[in-house]
């Protein structure tokens, strides 16, 4: 029997590389984002993020037509950007091509010089290339932070403060990690933060530009900091590693603070660098977490998973399922993630799992090998419902984007108390989908006539 292969993506794993982009710049503050692309890539970001995070999405556009990808999309894009300096009045301007602007050659850094001298304009305008084949939205997040501080870091004054840079996680963990650090009394620089412009108080009236996200001056300060600790471990031309080979900022990569010990590396960390200690309150939360783990421990061992989604994310799940109990049967991402692969190959498996690991795949492949292996359980963002639905595969909504739920931005997963929470949510899933069937299951597995 020969297998149909299709040079598809049916449900993808992903998304386009400037959605990444997007939110990335929406953590620097008074910043405004413009797409050098068809108006339609403008409305489908839009679209996706407002969905996830519940908010108005503000995303100029050049909205180039047929006539701009023949003749050059110049005219456009100096437009949009009198437009957006005109409605938004804001104090830095992101330019993120798409995959139309990228393949008709646009030198959006020329276009970009010559309109700062032509309008007189001395706020910082950051280009980025992001065009949706070049990689997914994690790539694009990670790319556009890169330029972000490339661009601007510039002052290496030496102050006492510690960079702390995020892969793309929910605003209530961004919230979380600041807690943890004030606990500990570290004076810090948080980026990008969008804390609070994508999850903001009700504001009346609207604001166009929310309050928050990262102060210019801190990014340009980061090449003083007394060291960086980078959260992501999948990629290598990261901001951490410019402010490294630029200023000699030392460089710390942890994974994302989920699970006993990747919160324990992270802590302990910040001690070894600051020599502040970890307060009584923090290792509270840890105890909190041990007996939680030892609560659940005899109900996880069931757990037969797929993790899914962004490579910072799936790895970390990753780490905490195994410290748990529960088998990680498959992983896989949307992303091209060697290193993914290689960081999950070097991990210890006591438990003896035989793991598969895809990238670049699909959701009708994951289906597919998640049934061969008789997966019970799905870790992932709010794309994974097509198990459900096709396979009946329980979902633990966990990541970006989640749009079928409310509240995705307020799912708190790092630090001990997130993990607690979790882990919690994780068990009760597993318990939940048991208790449905498990008389049906007895009943036709011990007394139904065969």
């Amino acid at each position: 029997m020969y297998e149909t292969y299709k040079s598809v993506n049916e449900n993808p794993c992903n998304m386009c590389m400037p959605l990444g982009g997007i939110i990335a710049f929406k953590g620097i503050e008074k910043s405004m984002v413009l797409l050098h692309g068809s108006q339609g890539c403008a409305t489908y970001m839009r679209r996706h993020i407002a969905e996830h995070y519940h908010e108005p999405i503000d995303v100029a556009s050049s909205s180039l037509n047929e006539k701009g990808t023949v003749y050059g999309g110049e005219k456009n894009l100096i437009k949009a950007l009198d437009n957006v300096v005109k409605v938004y009045n804001p104090d830095c301007i992101g330019i993120l091509t798409t995959c139309l602007a990228e393949t008709i050659g646009e030198d959006i850094d020329r276009i970009k010089s010559e309109y700062k001298a032509s309008r007189n304009i001395s706020i910082p305008i950051i280009t980025a290339p992001t065009p949706g084949y070049g990689g997914t939205h994690s790539e694009g997040f990670v790319k556009t932070s890169y330029r972000i501080v490339e661009e601007l870091s510039t002052n290496k004054e030496r102050h006492d403060r510690i960079n702390v840079i995020v892969p793309n996680i929910s605003t209530a963990d961004l919230r979380e990690i600041k807690r943890l650090l004030e606990l500990m009394k570290i004076p810090y620089i948080l980026f990008p933060d969008y804390s609070d412009t994508l999850d903001s108080p009700f504001n009346f009236p609207y604001k166009k530009i929310p309050d928050g996200g990262t102060k210019i001056s801190d990014v340009m300060s980061m090449g003083g900091s007394i060291a960086t600790i980078e959260i992501g471990v999948n990629y290598e031309e990261t901001p951490g590693k410019y402010l490294q080979d630029r200023f000699n900022v030392p460089l710390y990569k942890v994974p994302i603070p989920i699970g006993l010990r990747n919160t324990d590396v992270f802590l302990k960390l910040l001690k070894e660098i600051t020599g502040n200690p970890i307060p009584k309150s923090i290792e509270m939360e840890r105890s909190r977490l041990l007996d939680g783990m030892i609560d659940s421990h005899k109900y996880n061992f069931e757990g037969r998973c797929i993790i899914f989604g962004d490579p910072e994310m799936v790895y970390s799940v990753f780490t905490t399922c195994m410290e748990n109990g529960i088998h990680p049967l498959l992983i896989a991402t949307g992303s091209k993630a060697q290193r993914l692969k290689e960081l999950v190959i070097s991990e210890d498996n006591p438990l003896n799992v035989d793991i598969t690991i895809i990238d670049e795949t699909d959701f009708s492949h994951i289906l597919k090998l998640s049934e061969e292996k008789e997966v019970n359980i799905a870790i992932g963002p709010s794309d994974g419902k097509y198990l459900t639905e096709k396979g009946g595969i329980p979902l633990v909504r966990l990541g970006f984007p989640i749009l079928d739920r409310v509240g995705g931005q307020r799912i708190l997963s790092v630090g001990y108390t997130g993990t607690l929470n979790f882990l919690d949510r994780i068990t009760n899933t597993l318990l939940e989908n048991k208790y449905k069937t498990y008389r049906k299951d007895m009943y036709e597995k011990y007394y139904k006539a065969m």
